[in-house]
């Protein structure tokens, strides 16, 4: 595999002929073209399977339910490229440790079970039953449950997620980290804080009715581009799409319809925003204050001539609780910090918020460049405050939504994903199973890591997902890892993780996709999961696995549980492994929403779980909705206050990647083209350090602890990017996020502020990242 190494500013939209070719190549690259044309024309359909990317949700209005990278996601998943019993004879761990995780994935699916062994550095072929009482032997000599961690991807479906907690409860346990833990988790807990409920309140419909909707910190064109059609009919009927966001991302200013022929063939496209701020990184807390100050000034002048004013009184006397304490605040705070700290001038903010005020209904909606910031708890309420000012809940086109990542990242925490259930979910599970479940609250992902480093965990098991390459700080959690005694990854490829062994030993189970036919031994299943808009829905593979040693997800940890725990009076992993409609029956009868599971899910396009804050009711201890009224961040670092900190980076994807999942090694919109270790800088920060476009540097966290963070060889590409804040790739820079470096009441780490400094890297002896 080689590739030809450019940066070359890309001037086309977002979609159109680069995403109908992109798609064209990873569609033949798959070998397998024929059947991934017909996976795609099946693909967020009824009857069909559900995109194993993002979680938008599915309109079915047009023939074709797909974007470019949902289209890579299901190309490299069916793949005729496999890893077996030949594949790791030949190559030992450590010689895979070396290649890169776009050369690690490139080699196809998992197909048997395999085993490590630390003796010969290779993985070995184990069978199913070995594996499962390999794992069993592991978890009965722990001392206690919690010495079990149990690590869920946001891809495992409901069945699967729901069967996992079940497992982990039964031992004994609530340490359940997961991927929300690293994205989303300020926007659930700040809105359960201020709503009572964690979840969004809109639903895909809303886009369809909002005058106004305000973007913050998000990257759609990329992260989920089926937006960008939302978007699109949006702006097009004269809705005002405002954006708030540090870099200047093509999919936010222009997209062409890949579907429509003439968009794909002229350089014809509809313009995204009406408004393009570019906020500092952190200032979005800010920047909503501003806009909200200004709005209170015009409320007050309005008031004091004796007219209405602009805020919608009476929603906020009947359902909300503390607006005098937020009000006071935002008139306690200076327009200058405001200006300092969001990096927007005070008439920028008061243009957002007279577009604002015009609005009738309004959509604010954002995703990971709001929620990994120390004070991104804080930020996602303060957005939550803006809306109650103006009454835009219970409405049709107006609300909240945070845009989730994985495709069912939200059905997991709706199963029983959670470190810290709730106590009905748990009074529910007690009385219908008839066992006491732990109570006490478990590890999150940065808590379940550093119990490793204590030696406090003995076995790792991980529902997919690729931990030692999304966590932050990653020589500690790769050394986190190796203090286990046993790690599992039950996986469909071969991702970095499974090269980060245990100390007595790691195993790889090879599953199914969700492209990909599940028999059981009542026959054909299917499974479903919950998109950003709590829109439950079935999905069903449709191709032959490659081997028939692949098995399901539910398969695998109904296999685990049986060897680990055993049936109980209640419990029959088997029969549940065999018939995941019985899955289905014990969660209806456990989880609010879901009653008539079963039946529920023969409705095409699924069925919607309700949202009590939608409909105007608030589990709060109010029982009203909740204003916040947090100061502004005095300071982004207060870990290292008084150190000079020249620079802030985030970390963020490429176009050619999902989450730690590399296609290849492009970012079409950004202009790179073959390489990935690439640092994103203002050209005036560029020319006041005395570089040059093109100059190698250094990357090097400033941080308390002492321990050095470092990467180097990155070159420097010049971006539309405020002065201070930087830009780089994921996983390659997570080595420079400390991992106590994490978000307040949140945990999550802060992967879009971490304070660095910039050096010229020394060629002398310096060698790149091989991509072979």
């Amino acid at each position: 595999m080689k590739f030809k190494s450019k940066i070359k500013p890309y001037h086309a939209a977002a979609g159109g002929w680069g995403s109908l070719e992109a798609t064209t190549r990873f569609v033949f690259d798959s070998k397998q073209a024929l059947k991934n044309i017909v996976n795609l024309m099946r693909m967020n359909k009824p009857r069909g399977f559900d995109c194993p990317g993002c979680a938008w949700g599915d309109d079915n209005k047009s023939l074709f339910s797909f974007c470019e990278n949902g289209a890579k996601a299901v190309t490299w998943e069916a793949t005729r490229r496999y890893v077996d019993r030949q594949f790791f004879e030949t190559h030992s761990v450590s010689q895979l440790y070396q290649q890169s995780d776009y050369f690690l994935e490139y080699q196809g699916r998992v197909v048997e079970p395999m085993s490590y062994n630390p003796q010969t550095d290779h993985y070995e072929p184990i069978r199913w039953d070995e594996a499962f009482a390999l794992i069993a032997n592991h978890i009965q000599a722990m001392d206690n449950p919690n010495q079990l961690e149990l690590y869920t991807s946001g891809r495992a479906s409901n069945e699967a997620s729901w069967l996992y907690q079940l497992f982990g409860r039964v031992v004994g346990t609530n340490n359940f980290p997961d991927c929300s833990n690293m994205c989303h988790e300020a926007s659930g807990s700040g809105m359960l804080a201020s709503l009572g409920v964690g979840k969004g309140t809109v639903r895909l419909q809303d886009f369809d009715h909002a005058d106004a909707i305000f973007i913050f910190g998000q990257n759609p064109g990329t992260n989920h581009p089926r937006m960008l059609h939302s978007l699109r009919h949006a702006a097009e009927r004269g809705a005002r799409i405002v954006t708030f966001n540090t870099l200047h991302e093509r999919g936010l200013e222009r997209f062409a319809d890949p579907q429509k022929p003439l968009e794909v063939i002229t350089p014809m496209a509809g313009e995204i925003s009406h408004r393009y701020y570019q906020p500092k990184l952190g200032g979005d807390m800010a920047a909503v204050r501003g806009i909200v100050k200004a709005l209170l000034a015009t409320h007050n002048a309005l008031l004091a001539e004796s007219k209405s004013g602009i805020f919608d009184l009476a929603f906020i006397a009947t359902y909300t609780h503390g607006v005098e304490a937020y009000l006071q605040e935002v008139v306690a705070t200076e327009w200058s910090l405001i200006e300092e700290q969001s990096g927007l001038t005070e008439a920028q903010l008061r243009e957002a918020a007279a577009i604002y005020q015009n609005a009738g209904r309004v959509i604010c909606t954002w995703a990971m460049g709001i929620t990994q910031h120390k004070h991104s708890l804080v930020t996602v309420r303060e957005i939550v405050n803006l809306q109650l000012l103006f009454g835009q809940l219970g409405k049709s086109g107006a609300g909240l939504c945070p845009v989730r990542g994985h495709s069912n990242v939200q059905g997991n925490r709706t199963m029983g994903i959670n470190e810290k259930p709730g106590k009905l979910f748990l009074d529910n599970m007690a009385a219908h199973f008839g066992f006491e479940p732990p109570r006490a609250h478990g590890h999150h992902v940065v808590e379940a890591l550093s119990a490793m480093l204590r030696d406090e965990v003995k076995v790792l098991i991980a529902l997919g997902g690729n931990l030692a390459a999304a966590a932050p700080d990653s020589p500690r959690t790769e050394a986190a890892l190796r203090h286990c005694d046993l790690t599992v990854h039950i996986s469909t490829k071969l991702n970095r993780s499974h090269l980060i062994t245990g100390k007595k030993g790691a195993l790889i189970l090879p599953a199914l996709g969700r492209t990909e036919r599940d028999i059981q031994a009542t026959g054909a299943q299917f499974v479903t999961v919950e998109d950003s808009f709590s829109m439950v829905h079935a999905s069903e593979g449709v191709n032959k696995p490659l081997f028939d040693s692949q098995r399901s997800e539910t398969a695998i940890i109904a296999g685990i549980a049986n060897a680990t725990v055993g049936n109980t009076t209640t419990i029959n992993w088997s029969e549940l492994a065999g018939d995941y409609n019985k899955i289905r029956d014990h969660i209806a009868a456990t989880i609010p929403g879901f009653d008539d599971f079963n039946k529920k899910c023969e409705h095409a396009g699924g069925f919607y779980l309700g949202n009590a804050a939608a409909e105007l009711r608030f589990a709060t201890p109010s029982k009203k909705a909740e204003f916040s009224h947090a100061p502004l961040p005095k300071t982004r670092f207060p870990q290292i206050e008084g150190a000079d900190v020249p620079f802030t980076l985030q970390t963020l994807r490429s176009h050619d990647q999902y989450n730690t999942t590399i296609y290849g090694l492009d970012d079409r919109y950004r202009g790179v083209y073959g390489q990935r270790e690439v640092l994103f800088m203002n050209e005036e920060d560029i020319a006041q350090l005395g570089y040059q476009a093109g100059d190698l540097v250094d990357i090097e966290t400033v941080w308390h602890d002492g321990i050095k963070r470092k990467v180097s060889g990155f070159k420097l590409v010049p971006y539309a990017i405020p002065r201070g804040n930087l830009a780089a790739y994921y996983p390659e820079t997570n080595p420079l996020v400390p991992m106590d470096s994490v978000g307040d009441g949140t945990g999550t780490p802060t992967s879009k502020s971490v304070p660095v400094r910039l050096s010229l890297t020394e060629l002398n002896g310096f060698e790149p990242q091989r991509i072979v």
